[in-house]
């Protein structure tokens, strides 16, 4: 969206706050929230997420890798949400 005054051009730039980036966002926080959890119910023997038992994933090295997915999903997703709130890119 545009408009021109008499001597003045103002183009609203939309910046990071889209509706794609909320949701890409989200996404990769649940995911990455999952593989976490999977991880950590490996290491400890318990079934903290009831999709599947968590006898199926060893904790070496399954459990490590996923945890490492989990914890870099985690970064990536914090980077991603402070770029949404201080709205990074808006010109």
């Amino acid at each position: 969206m545009s408009w021109q005054s008499e001597h003045l051009w103002i183009e609203l730039i939309a910046g990071s706050r889209k509706k794609s980036n909320f949701c890409w966002a989200f996404i990769l926080f649940l995911g990455s929230l999952g593989f976490l959890l999977v991880g950590i119910s490996s290491y400890l023997d318990r079934n903290l997420i009831s999709l599947f038992a968590s006898q199926q994933i060893i904790f070496f090295p399954q459990g490590i890798v996923m945890s490492f997915y989990g914890i870099a999903g985690l970064f990536i997703s914090s980077y991603l949400w402070c770029t949404i709130l201080w709205n990074v890119g808006s010109g």
